[in-house]
């Protein structure tokens, strides 16, 4: 069995929370493609403006 960790990140300022959710998705399905087991998920979003 292999176990995962799914990553998703912001490559720039102009994307939205929807582009963080919409990289997990494919990734999600990615895993259930290859029956791959996910023990984690981390994301990091746009530093809000001062």
């Amino acid at each position: 069995m292999t176990r995962v960790v799914l990553y998703a990140r912001y490559s720039s300022d102009n994307q939205r929370d929807a582009s963080i959710e919409n990289q997990l998705r494919q990734c999600r399905e990615r895993a259930a493609c290859e029956s791959w087991t996910i023990v984690d998920v981390y994301s990091d979003r746009a530093p809000a403006c001062p």
